[in-house]
């Protein structure tokens, strides 16, 4: 006896994409995005140990991380090239960014981080549930030294896993995934 449909399960699965364009200041509720997060918590995480931290990034912060990424850039490919991310990141109505609370141990470290990984994954499709897109960023800005300084992170203590941006879909991209076939081995 299935607890839940799951062809309305497997169809958000598998329906779910990254949105690159959304439809201008238009966001959800924060109750909604609240809801949402409140189910990333409820990824698997060996040991309890829910090593996810949450950031939810307001007006003024987002300036910073605009500003910010358009001079990474700007020095990497050039004035134009900055003013076009600028304006770009700008448009971004919603912004969060998940991190992972650092472990000394390697194989803690890269459990916690996996489980970082299925809270978001549990976050985006709980957002696709209520028609709302992300995307999941991971370039160099969250490397960056001064972004952990803008969320008033210390490095040697939590990693960012993403940089998570969510609004209303201006456009919903076509799927393109392998065949499984070509993803899986059988064995005897």
């Amino acid at each position: 006896m299935s607890l839940y449909n799951h062809q309305q399960i497997h169809a958000a699965l598998i329906q779910r994409r990254t949105i690159h364009d959304f439809l201008p200041d238009r966001v959800p509720p924060w109750r909604d995005v609240e809801i949402a997060l409140q189910a990333a918590c409820f990824a698997p995480n060996h040991y309890f140990t829910q090593p996810w931290r949450f950031y939810a990034i307001g007006d003024k912060t987002k300036q910073a991380i605009v500003d910010l990424n358009a001079d990474l850039v700007a020095r990497k490919r050039g004035p134009e090239a900055g003013e076009k991310k600028r304006r770009r990141w700008a448009e971004i109505p919603g912004w969060l960014v998940i991190t992972c609370e650092r472990s000394s141990q390697p194989l803690r470290a890269r459990e916690d981080y996996a489980a970082c990984c299925c809270a978001i994954q549990n976050l985006m499709l709980d957002l696709w549930a209520r028609g709302v897109g992300c995307k999941w960023t991971s370039g160099d800005i969250i490397r960056e030294p001064a972004f952990y300084r803008l969320l008033g992170i210390k490095a040697q203590q939590q990693e960012v896993v993403a940089l998570l941006w969510y609004g209303y879909p201006a456009v919903i991209p076509r799927t393109m995934r392998s065949k499984l076939d070509s993803k899986l081995t059988r064995l005897p």
